[in-house]
């Protein structure tokens, strides 16, 4: 079974809903968007199920994960993929804005992958990609709080790859570099042009793009392929 964090809008439902039309079954999370998970639920025909789910909760992906025993589902595969995020200059940011930012982006996401490695293991493998970002990667100004739990991430994505490889566990990520979705509706038309400007592709990032890397990471073809990150950024980073 494939676990999707954050499955009912943006990156997450385009991948949930890619999954069920191949016909692969999926449970998602969703925090407070029960309407969409609904809709979600509706457009995948039963396929895929959503499960409430507060990455802020400490004890939230244990509980989920032992609901899923009970219920006689086992994930082999996650995709770290909710997250919530932050804009404004570091120095102006508060202590408070920095740890809903951690708490969600990064130890929710811990979290998870710590609760799904004991199935993973009963199942003698598996695999994790992490959603992060290219402001993981690079400097970007106003982004320092999302950035931060990004690239903090990133390295539990590395450092996990190595601690779990022999154990047949792949842990891998997707940095995606500006996409419209929900989590950056609220940015000012100046703010958009700031993020793209280095894009050397016209028609920017796809989402085909960014659920297609995903795909391939928790496919057999990437059997290969840990502690990698994949930047889907439309030559924004070179």
């Amino acid at each position: 079974m494939i676990l999707v964090s954050g499955g009912s809008q943006g990156i997450g439902r385009s991948l949930v809903e890619t999954l069920a039309a191949t016909g692969r079954e999926t449970v998602f999370t969703y925090h407070s968007g029960s309407q969409r998970a609904r809709q979600v639920e509706a457009a995948t025909e039963g396929r895929a199920r959503g499960f409430p789910l507060d990455l802020r909760d400490p004890d939230g992906p244990d509980a989920l994960l032992t609901t899923l025993h009970d219920e006689g589902i086992c994930v082999r595969h996650l995709v770290n993929n909710a997250g919530v995020s932050h804009s404004g200059l570091l120095a102006m940011t508060s202590d408070q804005d920095l740890e809903r930012v951690l708490q969600v982006n990064l130890m929710g996401s811990f979290r998870l992958m710590r609760a799904v490695i004991p199935h993973m293991l009963r199942l003698r493998g598996g695999s994790m990609v992490n959603v992060v970002s290219l402001a993981a990667l690079r400097a970007m100004p106003g982004q320092g709080a999302y950035a931060a739990s990004k690239a903090g991430l990133l390295a539990m994505t590395r450092t996990l790859a190595r601690e779990m490889g022999r154990k047949q566990i792949r842990v891998n990520a997707v940095a995606p570099g500006f996409l419209p979705t929900g989590m950056t509706s609220g940015l000012k038309p100046e703010e958009v042009k700031a993020l793209r400007r280095h894009e050397c592709l016209p028609d920017g990032v796809s989402m085909t793009s960014v659920v297609g890397a995903i795909l391939f990471l928790l496919s057999d073809d990437a059997a290969s392929v840990t502690g990698q990150c994949l930047v889907i950024d439309a030559g924004a980073s070179l």
